[in-house]
């Protein structure tokens, strides 16, 4: 039957009697398997029963569990919530509020380096007793989640990337000063050697925009390549 539906792309006329194949259909069971739709019924009237509600704190706290496709499908639950809006006169840039706290200025400048690279950017809350993330990332149906740590000082990078581990396995850096190419390379190795769940380190630095994965060290002339890419 449910072949039939498809072939005649679901238009049943149910008042022809040469449709004799479908006089006794029951449409909500036929579409319930079709499409793997949950159908209720509420009187005379059929209605899609509601998905789920979660609530987004327990979402944000269900990524430290979450790994593989359902690390990914979390990330989209996560980004399709209703608290996110778009932030005022930006483009591309969501957030669920928290304009008043000190980091804000930080992160809606990292927000505008990445939109500039293409990305639609997700600033996440920070709920009271969970380690958060900073952003969601998405570009070409591509979901990353990453924590930023703001360089303006001359302190170790190696000390801010450490301060990630636990909140995410990607690290956004964003480089408002001279940093010393050869130091930050350094600082990115050791960061994957002593994370084994690290998966990259984004940097970005004025126009440039530089991703180091794990994979990157296997270069040979890894620190060549960093420093050349960096300086140019």
């Amino acid at each position: 039957m449910i072949e039939k539906i498809k072939e005649h792309q679901l238009r049943l006329d149910f008042g022809d009697s040469s449709n004799s194949d479908f006089e006794h259909v029951d449409l909500p069971e036929v579409l319930s398997k079709l499409y793997e739709i949950p159908f209720e019924e509420d009187g005379l009237a059929m209605k899609v029963a509601d998905p789920p509600f979660h609530d987004l704190d327990v979402l944000l706290a269900e990524l430290h569990h979450a790994k593989g496709a359902y690390f990914v499908e979390l990330l989209n639950e996560i980004i399709s919530h209703g608290e996110f809006r778009l932030v005022e006169n930006e483009k591309n840039i969501y957030s669920t509020g928290g304009e008043n706290n000190n980091d804000y200025p930080n992160l809606l400048n990292a927000a505008h380096k990445a939109v500039e690279k293409g990305y639609r950017v997700y600033i996440l809350p920070n709920p009271q007793g969970i380690r958060t993330a900073d952003f969601i990332f998405e570009r070409k149906g591509v979901y990353k989640m990453f924590d930023l740590k703001t360089v303006t000082g001359k302190s170790s990078v190696e000390n801010r990337l450490t301060e990630s581990t636990g909140q995410t396995n990607r690290v956004l850096l964003h480089i408002t000063i001279d940093y010393n190419p050869s130091s930050l390379a350094r600082s990115i190795k050791r960061y994957f050697e002593y994370n084994a769940n690290a998966c990259e380190v984004l940097v970005f630095k004025g126009k440039k925009q530089l991703s180091i994965t794990r994979r990157s060290l296997d270069d040979k002339d890894f620190f060549k390549t960093f420093i050349r890419r960096y300086s140019k």
